[in-house]
């Protein structure tokens, strides 16, 4: 997780990102900083191990809270750096910030994937903030949007060994979702999904791969989508032999659940972690799993 130095509404982001919410916030910075750490220790209360690493002021990133769009982990030790699509974006990526990954939770890397020269050419894929992962079956599923390039998302697909599912989702107003990862999350036993928001033509193929993983498959409505319902990501806490896995989620998120809903919800985990941050998701249009970059072992 990168503690955010200069956190702000990212005018640079917003013509894509339809969750941001330009509004005067005093002292932004420092409100979200105190919304980080609340969460950090919400986190290691529920067992989970979490690396922090503190952003520079200089040049400001008030996108830097959300690390997941711009590098990935994964269990065999490779590293994947993504092309972003907007320029203040591109200079969260740091090479401290995966040293510190590297010391404090032992991650040994054997293998860089590095895709950001697609820049140049006008191609980007935000991390798992365009591609939301199927770890299990090797299924990487993605909509298009200015920032998923199908391209990319097969050149990924091939370089990781993962089936391509690739879909056409808006949200209610008609505008193209900016992350696949506001729509869709993969638990152990279930998977949250907005079908309301995928195209016609492709939501009978995405429920019916999704539903083929042997997962319980959750609805989720628009206005919970809305409220970032659809941006949770489920951790493990734990050794192997014992481990508990842990659903993080917003607290405006939950709020937004149907009762049955969340109740299906604590179902299908074994703990939910709830976490209040307003103003990141407000200004930022993220909410808690952008804020995840998770270390896959």
């Amino acid at each position: 997780m990168l503690r955010p130095a200069a956190f702000g509404f990212n005018t640079e982001t917003a013509a894509s990102n339809a969750f941001q919410q330009q509004t005067q916030a005093a002292d932004a910075a420092v409100r979200a900083r105190d919304e980080f750490d609340a969460m950090v220790v919400q986190l290691r209360t529920a067992g989970l191990r979490v690396c922090v690493v503190e952003d520079d002021p200089l040049p400001p990133r008030p996108d830097a809270v959300f690390p997941n769009n711009w590098v990935s982990f994964h269990a065999d030790g490779t590293v994947v750096l993504y092309p972003m699509l907007t320029p203040n974006r591109r200079a969260e990526r740091r090479p401290e910030v995966l040293a510190q990954v590297a010391t404090e939770l032992g991650f040994v890397e054997t293998r860089r994937i590095d895709l950001t020269h697609h820049e140049t050419a006008g191609r980007f894929l935000e991390g798992t903030g365009s591609l939301v992962l199927d770890a299990v079956q090797r299924v990487a599923y993605a909509n298009r949007s200015s920032r998923t390039d199908e391209s990319l998302v097969r050149e990924w697909c091939q370089l990781m060994d993962y089936e391509a599912v690739i879909f056409d989702a808006a949200t209610p107003d008609g505008r193209p979702v900016y992350h696949t990862n506001v729509l869709l999350w993969i638990g152990a036993r279930a998977a949250g999904i907005g079908l309301d928001w995928i195209a016609a033509a492709d939501r009978q193929r995405v429920l019916h791969k999704l539903q083929s993983s042997g997962r319980t498959v959750l609805t989720l409505p628009q206005n919970s989508l809305q409220h970032f319902a659809g941006n949770m990501l489920e951790l493990r806490a734990g050794s192997s032999d014992d481990a508990q896995h842990v659903l993080v989620l917003s607290a405006q998120a939950a709020q937004s659940l149907p009762h049955v809903l969340r109740q299906q919800l604590e179902a299908c985990t074994d703990q939910l972690c709830v976490v209040p941050i307003p103003l990141i998701e407000q200004l930022g249009g993220g909410s808690v799993r952008c804020m995840l970059a998770e270390v896959r072992t």
